[in-house]
């Protein structure tokens, strides 16, 4: 018999009943005779208080509140790939189909296909123990990916009766469970799981292998690792999204979970159309073959905003712990502390800072702590990376969200509006951006690129960082008065701002670089600024190094050199040594 109580109070998408309802903390409830779902979020001696999931209008006192008899939860079966679901994982494609474009209140819809058959391998055996997470069945989900079913983390036993290979639904029984009070137990494909309970592991691994995305300078100059944590902070129009449309689309991760949190309806149609159209180059199918789509804009309830990061990171960990590398968008975050301040506020709660609840920071650190790589209970390897928007107002990064955030994330790269304003994309500051995963790195790019990779990367931001100190000379009377040295390191620092960090998503060759380009593209211009300080070391005038136009060569290597010919580098060595020789030729 589920619980119930009677509503006396309605603020927005906040409730409270009066009376000792028998409710639980986090329990699904169901409110009023439209049966909208709510959440738990207070217990009092005489009263509850319920935040709903959906529109209230129309609610008042004296309605009924249901119980559900647990928390709040997904649903987790093959068929969760390809799809797009809102915040508490409602399938907004089955929903349009039954209620039309806008979402009706109270719609009932199952999250998953209960109907579809899929083709299933079992791999258990009768009276064979199995424990929880132990993988029982396997499904080709999509053709990129193969799903494998698991036991739920919460139960063990023996196996009886297994069925045959054969076309089953999510619903269908595969085997029954004697657990070890000697009850027997039904198993199918489905299990829920509680959003915000992380599902367990046997341990977690320190960073060791780099999410590789070919954009040079996330792979390159601030790299994360796989299982790692990243934000992005910038003002509006500085190209958050487009900077994790490139990472979702290119990323060396398994499954993608794009998560639009409280953003414009016009940038999730984007998401969308675009997802929908690209290749996945590992399979040359459809993207959204390995990719979930959670929509929650801003003109959806609130409340299910809050929902939303939670429901998306609960999908990750399913995919993590069938051993996939999982990348999670989260656009953006700074929507989701909005919602966290405004039912703080709806709850009559003690504000911090601007307004933001004083939890704020333990809920960011709860968050990003979910990231990791991880080893499961069924002995696979699994990782769950977590790279978040931030969106601060008027691009100020003292505001709490970015401060708060910056605390939980070993990835910061800030995005800056004057290089955005000069077309200069990804428009992340080399200056104030940073990673902490670098020494964790090293070993795996000198071992898997090049035993110089790191090295070069250092030698390429100390000419950035001399290049920042110069120019506050430069300002000041001007670049004519500097030494022929110092304008030679302005002009290298040239040559790496636009030749290598300014990158072009538009264009076949530049929107995703392969490691091995991005090592000769540093080694070139690397050797191009040896070459060019022996020339000046030898009293050549850096005006007449310029005349020559190999800078500029240098730059276009980004365009004119496609990724699967990398044996093209060594004409532009042989390009650096004629120009060498001729300028010694004509100086002499």
């Amino acid at each position: 018999m589920t619980n119930s109580g009677i509503i006396y109070a309605v603020n927005g998408p906040i409730i409270r009943t009066r009376g000792d309802s028998g409710f639980t903390l986090h329990e699904m409830v169901y409110v009023g005779p439209d049966r909208l779902v709510g959440e738990v979020i207070g217990l009092e001696t005489g009263s509850t208080t319920i935040e709903v999931y959906e529109e209230t209008g129309g609610l008042r006192p004296g309605m009924s509140v249901d119980g559900s008899g647990a928390p709040v939860s997904v649903t987790l079966a093959p068929g969760i790939l390809h799809q797009i679901f809102d915040g508490i994982e409602r399938p907004l494609t089955e929903i349009g189909k039954k209620s039309g474009i806008f979402i009706s209140r109270g719609i009932s819809v199952p999250s998953l296909d209960e109907s579809k058959r899929w083709d299933t391998h079992i791999l258990v055996k009768d009276g064979e123990e199995i424990q929880g997470g132990a993988v029982i069945a396997q499904v080709p989900e999509t053709p990129a990916i193969l799903h494998k079913v698991m036991l739920s983390p919460r139960l063990s036993g023996r196996v009886l009766k297994p069925v045959c290979d054969g076309s089953y639904t999510i619903k269908d029984r595969l085997f029954t469970l004697l657990q070890d009070d000697g009850t027997e137990l039904p198993i199918t494909m489905t299990q829920q799981w509680p959003i915000r309970t992380p599902r367990p592991v046997v341990r977690r691994f320190s960073a060791s292998e780099p999410l590789i995305t070919g954009q040079r300078i996330l792979d390159t100059v601030f790299p994360i690792a796989k299982g790692g944590t990243a934000a992005i902070p910038g003002g509006f129009g500085t190209g958050k999204t487009m900077t994790q449309h490139q990472i979702a689309k290119w990323a060396n991760a398994d499954i993608i979970i794009y998560i639009g949190c409280g953003e414009r309806g016009n940038e999730m149609t984007q998401v969308l159309e675009e997802f929908s159209e690209l290749t996945d180059p590992r399979s040359g199918n459809s993207l959204l073959d390995r990719t979930v789509l959670i929509a929650n804009t801003s003109n959806m309830p609130v409340a299910a905003r809050e929902a939303s990061l939670y429901s998306g990171l609960t999908l990750a960990e399913y995919y993590r712990d069938m051993g996939y590398d999982v990348a999670i968008m989260a656009d953006s975050t700074s929507r989701w502390a909005e919602a966290l301040r405004e039912l703080s506020g709806r709850l009559e709660e003690m504000p911090a800072e601007e307004g933001f609840p004083p939890y704020l920071a333990s809920r960011l650190s709860a968050f990003y702590e979910r990231a990791g790589a991880m080893r499961n209970l069924n002995g696979s390897n699994g990782s769950v990376s977590i790279i978040g928007a931030v969106s601060p107002q008027g691009g100020d990064f003292s505001e709490p969200v970015t401060q708060n955030t910056r605390r939980f994330v070993r990835c910061f790269w800030g995005l800056d509006k004057n290089l955005a304003y000069a077309r200069h994309f990804p428009a992340i500051q080399w200056m104030g951006s940073y990673s902490e995963y670098l020494s964790d790195l090293a070993a795996w790019y000198s071992a898997n690129v090049d035993k110089r990779f790191m090295d070069y990367r250092n030698q390429m931001v100390r000419i950035l960082t001399k290049e920042a100190s110069l120019m506050e000379i430069v300002k000041l009377i001007g670049s004519d008065v500097l030494p022929d040295d110092q304008r030679l390191v302005l002009e290298i620092a040239r040559v790496i701002r636009l030749g290598f960090l300014q990158q072009n998503a538009f264009h076949p060759e530049d929107t995703c670089v392969p490691l091995k380009k991005q090592f000769l593209m540093m080694d070139i211009i690397l050797y191009l600024y040896r070459r060019s300080s022996e020339l000046i070391h030898m009293g050549m005038p850096m005006s007449v190094l310029k005349k020559q136009g190999i800078y500029d060569r240098i730059i276009a290597i980004k365009y004119d050199v496609p990724n699967a010919h990398p044996e093209l580098f060594q004409d532009y060595r042989k390009e650096i040594d004629s120009f060498y020789d001729a300028v010694v030729e004509q100086n002499a």
